[in-house]
């Protein structure tokens, strides 16, 4: 994949890191929530138990591709809401209800996909010890930052520079809430996810809001 990982265009260092511009991380994020709806609407609803920047993929026009399904798991059957398996996974990606009791549902990927949102808005990863204590895991820090404009402003990533439509970056912040509820059941579903994420940029796209957030 030419554009190589998500991880490397938030965190890496040197050259070759590109900052990406707000389509452009809606764009990812619209791929990869597809890529996700997809994977959970098949007949085999399938978790892929490992959803970070790092597994996704970009390819020459940043067109996301979610890989290593090195630990995807098949989603429940016979009425059942989970599956109960060893923990694996990603510190700071998993969801609480599996990490506390090996229940494996299909809505753990969408705690996934809600801390790769927050990522995307500030830019910052879902955990670093470097950070000032309190700040060490960044969902439990931001959260609280998340469902007002004013205070979601501080916690933007600076490489955009104040170059997104407010209210569309809050309406991400308030779905990435809902993504990271702790009750499983909570959670949208991923389509509802490509669903709004889809009308977020339509709005964009047609002028709906500004293109360059107010200061």
């Amino acid at each position: 994949m030419q554009k190589g990982s998500l991880e490397n265009h938030l965190f890496g260092r040197g050259p070759v890191r590109q900052p990406l511009t707000w389509d452009i991380r809606l764009k990812i994020l619209i791929g990869a929530a597809r890529g996700l709806a997809f994977l959970h609407a098949s007949d085999l609803k399938v978790i892929h138990r490992d959803f970070k920047a790092e597994n996704i993929l970009l390819d020459g026009s940043y067109h996301a591709k979610i890989s290593d399904f090195g630990i995807a798991k098949m989603g429940p059957t016979a009425g059942n809401s989970h599956v109960t398996t060893q923990v694996m996974g990603t510190y700071g990606y998993a969801a609480p209800e599996y990490v506390a009791t090996g229940h494996l549902y299909v809505k753990s990927d969408v705690y996934g996909f809600g801390v790769v949102l927050v990522e995307m808005l500030t830019g910052l990863r879902a955990l670093d010890t470097k950070r000032p204590a309190g700040q060490h895991n960044l969902v439990d820090w931001v959260k609280p930052y998340l469902p007002e404009m004013d205070r979601l402003k501080k916690v933007m990533d600076s490489c955009l520079e104040g170059r997104y439509p407010n209210r569309c970056a809050l309406q991400a912040a308030q779905l990435a809430l809902n993504c990271l509820e702790y009750e499983p059941r909570n959670r949208p579903s991923m389509q509802e996810i490509v669903e709004t994420l889809e009308r977020i940029d339509s709005a964009v796209e047609n002028g709906t809001h500004p293109r360059v957030c107010s200061s």
